[in-house]
């Protein structure tokens, strides 16, 4: 499913993109974020598959699997 998504420091200034296209992983995760369908990402660009779509979500899961995250602080009320 990975192999969908190819880094190429010539291509979108090395972000990752879906295999054969310009479009980021950060441009599809940025649809989905804000409510946009997978029907209508592919109606909107016919040349992608689902598992195009799902590979960037396997994408983002993966990139965060090994991230450490440090709380923010709160206010004490």
């Amino acid at each position: 499913m990975l192999q969908r998504i190819t880094i190429n420091p010539k291509v979108m200034v090395g972000k990752p993109v879906i295999r054969g296209t310009r479009l980021t992983v950060e441009y599809i995760l940025g649809f989905l974020a804000h409510g946009i369908i997978m029907e209508e990402i592919l109606a909107e660009y016919p040349g992608l598959e689902k598992d195009d779509i799902y590979a960037c979500l396997l994408f983002a899961s993966k990139a965060l699997q090994d991230a450490s995250f440090i709380p923010l602080a709160t206010k004490s009320v």
